[in-house]
């Protein structure tokens, strides 16, 4: 399957065109037992020659992440994938991403997009680092970054972080003022598009439920022409999370539900000989999966440059 076109930072996938735009990549402050705490330890040593150091900083011991969004073209329209962590807030209990001041929309400039472009938002899920930049910093309000495009969210996810509805989560405070900063003001604005069950978005892409990681998390599956891929957020975090399924991060509100999502979506990958793009893999950013027993192999990455 040919994904590679002449940018080294573009693929193409049947009609649509499919850029990584980043904004951070850079060390957790996580260790590997940190992040992923049900995890076989060992295992990070075992798989080290390919964890090591797009995943893993084995001198530190801390896990290494990206942050950045999949800008898609198709039909017409620009979409974008997850929005990150977004300047300037005030994030207390997550200070690893508190009060940020990235070239983000630099990078988008440098894709050839201008926020006023934008068609469509999409957030796999509601967390921290992933609506960061659907609003910024306009005086002392927080305003539409992209004010001409629809934000579509999972309904679940808008009513479980709503902090009006009081719900625990295994965050604590650790994702406190995002839905205020980054999530109603669009709302606010008309802007979203809150969706259930499945939402598709044009001939090539659809929305569908992937719960687990939080309760609304979705995947993107992209179908056009001949290719196949899933653009599934949290799904995995890391690169052991395909040799070890059934680890889960720290952050799963469900890990039982995590667990049974992450087998049936890469399994749907392997039979179906579909790119995966997670939110956070360093490196070549995604891959194409195999089964290996109960579990999964990388079969090969994407065309994408290596990140650093």
């Amino acid at each position: 399957m040919d994904r590679v076109d002449h940018s080294p930072e573009q693929i193409t996938l049947g009609d649509v065109t499919v850029s990584r735009v980043k904004e951070f990549y850079g060390s957790s402050e996580l260790s590997p037992g940190q992040f992923f705490p049900d995890g076989p330890h060992s295992s990070w040593e075992e798989h080290r020659d390919w964890l090591a150091p797009d995943f893993w900083n084995p001198r530190t011991n801390e896990c290494r992440t990206a942050i950045q969004t999949w800008l898609l073209r198709s039909e017409g329209r620009t979409i974008l994938v997850d929005t990150g962590v977004g300047n300037h807030k005030d994030r207390p209990y997550a200070p690893v991403w508190s009060r940020l001041d990235t070239d983000y929309l630099d990078h988008l400039a440098a894709a050839g997009l201008r926020p006023e472009d934008v068609d469509i938002v999409v957030n796999t899920h509601l967390h921290i680092d992933h609506v960061g930049w659907n609003t910024r910093l306009d005086g002392r309000s927080w305003v539409p970054t992209f004010p001409n495009a629809t934000y579509l969210m999972p309904l679940r996810d808008f009513e479980f972080w709503d902090p009006a509805n009081e719900n625990r989560t295994v965050l604590g405070r650790g994702n406190q003022n995002v839905f205020e900063d980054s999530v109603a003001p669009v709302h606010q604005a008309g802007l979203t598009h809150l969706w259930d069950g499945t939402y598709r978005i044009d001939k090539n892409l659809r929305l569908d439920p992937a719960p687990g990681h939080t309760p609304g998390s979705s995947v993107l599956t992209l179908e056009s022409g001949g290719d196949r891929a899933l653009f599934v957020g949290d799904l995995v975090h890391t690169a052991l999370q395909i040799a070890e399924p059934d680890t889960n991060s720290c952050f799963c509100e469900d890990p039982a539900e995590s667990r049974a999502t992450r087998h049936k979506l890469l399994g749907r990958a392997a039979e179906g000989n579909a790119l995966v793009l997670p939110a956070h893999f360093g490196g070549r950013g995604a891959f194409e999966v195999a089964r290996s027993g109960s579990k999964f192999a990388i079969k090969g990455w994407a065309g994408f440059s290596r990140m650093s």
